[in-house]
C-alpha cells in the first residue's frame, strides 16, 4: 500500500462522528470508495446535542436544510449559552453568538460602552442574539439581511437529538454511495514493515481493507489508541471533571433559545431544550462528589419528569498525542475529549473532517499532511481548553472544588496575559485562528467578573452628545429588528409544516 493511490476509506464506528465523516466524504469525494462499519450492539455516547454556528456550513455542504434539521432531529435554535452561578450563587450571564454593537470610527464598540460606564445588562442590548434569546423570538432571514441590519449579525446554531442527527446523516451518506457494514471488529491488521493499518476483521470473519482509516470508535479509540499505540495527553490537572451523568426529561415549557450551564458543587449541569424533550446532564469531578450524590444533584436540578435513569460516562480531558498516525485518523472521542461546556464537541469533529478533506494526499503514507493535521488539531484543542479553563478559574465560589480551580495556574500563561491586557486597556488579545472571537472573550470575561480598567483613547474622539445619539440609535435598531421576528415556536411550526 505504501505509495499507492488512495482509493478507499474505511470509517470505524457510527454515531455522530462516523456518519458526519461518511456523509462528508460521500459528498466531497464521489470517486473514492467510502465504507463504514458499526455494530448495533455498541451504543453511542449521544451527549452532544448543542452546537455552535459553524454547523450551518457543514449542513449546507451536505444539502441539509433547516427544515430537515427541525423535522428530522427535533431541533430547536440556539443563540448562545447562559451561565448560571458560575461567578457566585445567584449570578448569571449570557454568552451569545455574534458581536456587540458595531465599530465606530474603526474602534471596537465595547470601548465606547466602557467609556459610557455601562453595565453588563446594558451591553447585551446591543447584541441581537442576546435580545432575541431574552424574548424568545427568532427567524432565519432569507435572503440574508443587508450588512447594516442588526439581523445580519443574528447567528444561530442548533440543539438537536444526536442519535436522530446520525440517522439523518446516514441517509445522506448512503444516498451518495457510502456502504455500511454491520459487525463488531475483533482484530486490527497492520503491515509488518510500514506499520500502516491494512484491514480489520469482523466477528463473522469478514475482512475489510482500506487505504485510509478514520477511527470514530469513541473513547475506546480502537484503531488510533489501541492498534496504533498512540498515547494520550492528560489535561485533568486543569480540567478535573472526569465523569458525567445524562438523563432526558419530558418537555415542560417552550424551548428556550439557549443552552443553560449551571455551576454545581463539583462541576456543572446542562440543560438543552429540544422540541420533544429536554436533555440534561451533570459533568463532575469524582474526586469531589460520589456518583450517587451526583445523580441526586442532577435529578434535583431537572424540571421535567425523567424519561430514563441517568446514564453514566467516564472520560479524561485531553487528546491523543497524534490525531493522525500512519494511515489512521482519530475523529471525535477517538482523538480527544473536552467537556461540552461551550458546545465544541461536534464542531471539533466537523473541523477535523474539513481538514482531512483539505489535506487529502494522493497516496500514503503522507507525513507532511499528517504533521500539519496534527499541528492544527493540537492548536484547536489547546485554544478551546484555555477558554474552558478560564470559566473555572475566574470564580468566587466557596466549595473546595471551586477554590482549587482558582488556585491552579492556567496553562501557558495566555489567560493571565489576556486578563492583564483587558484590565489595563479594555483590549482583547486575539489571534485570527482563534475559534472564540473577541466578542466571546468579552462576554465571558465580563460575566466572570473581570472588569476593564480603561478603554481605547480613540474612543474619546467622539463628542459625548454624538456618542449618546449613536448608542441610542444602535440600541433601538436592535430592539426594533428583534421585535419584528416571530416567536421561535411559530417559526419552527412554519418550517416543519407539511
Amino acid at each position: 500500500m505504501n505509495g499507492q493511490p488512495l482509493r478507499k476509506v474505511l470509517i470505524v464506528g457510527g454515531g455522530t462522528a462516523g456518519w458526519m465523516a461518511a456523509a462528508a466524504f460521500g459528498t466531497a469525494m464521489p470517486n473514492m470508495a467510502v465504507e463504514l462499519v458499526e455494530s448495533d450492539d455498541i451504543g453511542i455516547v449521544g451527549v452532544g446535542e448543542a452546537t455552535i454556528p459553524q454547523i450551518n456550513l457543514f449542513n449546507a455542504m451536505l444539502g441539509i436544510s433547516d427544515a430537515d434539521m427541525l423535522r428530522e432531529t427535533q431541533a430547536t435554535y440556539k443563540l448562545g449559552i447562559e451561565f448560571t452561578d458560575w461567578l457566585h450563587h445567584g449570578h448569571s450571564y449570557l454568552h451569545p453568538f455574534g458581536a456587540f454593537g458595531v465599530p465606530i470610527n474603526g474602534v471596537d464598540f465595547w470601548h465606547y460602552w466602557i467609556r459610557s460606564g455601562g453595565n453588563l445588562a446594558g451591553l447585551h442590548e446591543f447584541n441581537a442574539n442576546s435580545v432575541a434569546a431574552a424574548t424568545g423570538r427568532y427567524a432565519k432571514i432569507n435572503p440574508q439581511p443587508p450588512a447594516n441590519s442588526p439581523l445580519s449579525k443574528l447567528f444561530s446554531a442548533f440543539h438537536f437529538d444526536a442519535s436522530l442527527y446520525a440517522r439523518l446523516l446516514r441517509r445522506v451518506a448512503e444516498a451518495r454511495g457510502v456502504t455500511r457494514h454491520e459487525g463488531r471488529i475483533v482484530t486490527c491488521h497492520r503491515d509488518g514493515e510500514s506499520g500502516l493499518m491494512t484491514a480489520v476483521t469482523l466477528d463473522d470473519g469478514r475482512r475489510l481493507t482500506a487505504d485510509l482509516f478514520l477511527d470514530c470508535s469513541g473513547f475506546r479509540s480502537l484503531l488510533l489508541g489501541e492498534a496504533m499505540g498512540v498515547g494520550y495527553r492528560d489535561w485533568s490537572a486543569w480540567l478535573p471533571c472526569d465523569r458525567a451523568l445524562a438523563v432526558p426529561t419530558e418537555r415542560h415549557e417552550e424551548p428556550r433559545l439557549y443552552t443553560r450551564a449551571t455551576a454545581q458543587g463539583a462541576g456543572w449541569t446542562w440543560r438543552i431544550p429540544l422540541q420533544h424533550r429536554t436533555g440534561n446532564g451533570y459533568v463532575y469531578s469524582s474526586a469531589h462528589v460520589s456518583d450517587d450524590e451526583a445523580a441526586a444533584t442532577l435529578l434535583c436540578a431537572v424540571d421535567g419528569t425523567p424519561l430514563a435513569d441517568p446514564r453514566p460516562l467516564r472520560f479524561v480531558a485531553g487528546h491523543r498525542e497524534q490525531f493522525w498516525a500512519g494511515n489512521v485518523i482519530g475523529l471525535g472521542l477517538a482523538g480527544g475529549f473536552l467537556e461540552p461546556l461551550e458546545s465544541t464537541s461536534i464542531h471539533l469533529i466537523q473541523l477535523a473532517i474539513s481538514r482531512v478533506l483539505n489535506l487529502m494526499p494522493r497516496s500514503l503514507p503522507a507525513p507532511g499532511a499528517a504533521a500539519e493535521f496534527n499541528r492544527l488539531s493540537v492548536r484547536d484543542y489547546e485554544g478551546i481548553r484555555d477558554f474552558l479553563v478560564f470559566h473555572y478559574w475566574a470564580n468566587r465560589r466557596e466549595e473546595p472544588f471551586w477554590q482549587e480551580r482558582r488556585a491552579i495556574d492556567p496553562p501557558g500563561g495566555l489567560i493571565r496575559e489576556r486578563i492583564a491586557l483587558f484590565r489595563e486597556t479594555g483590549r482583547i488579545a486575539h489571534a485570527g485562528d482563534d475559534l472564540f472571537a473577541e466578542a466571546s472573550w468579552l462576554a465571558v470575561m465580563l460575566g466572570q467578573g473581570i472588569a476593564p480598567g480603561g478603554h481605547s483613547p480613540m474612543a474619546d474622539l467622539v463628542p459625548q452628545p454624538e456618542l449618546e445619539e449613536i448608542m441610542a440609535m444602535l440600541r433601538n435598531a436592535v430592539a426594533k429588528a428583534v421585535t419584528g421576528l416571530p416567536m421561535q415556536a411559530d417559526f419552527i411550526a412554519a418550517q416543519t409544516r407539511g
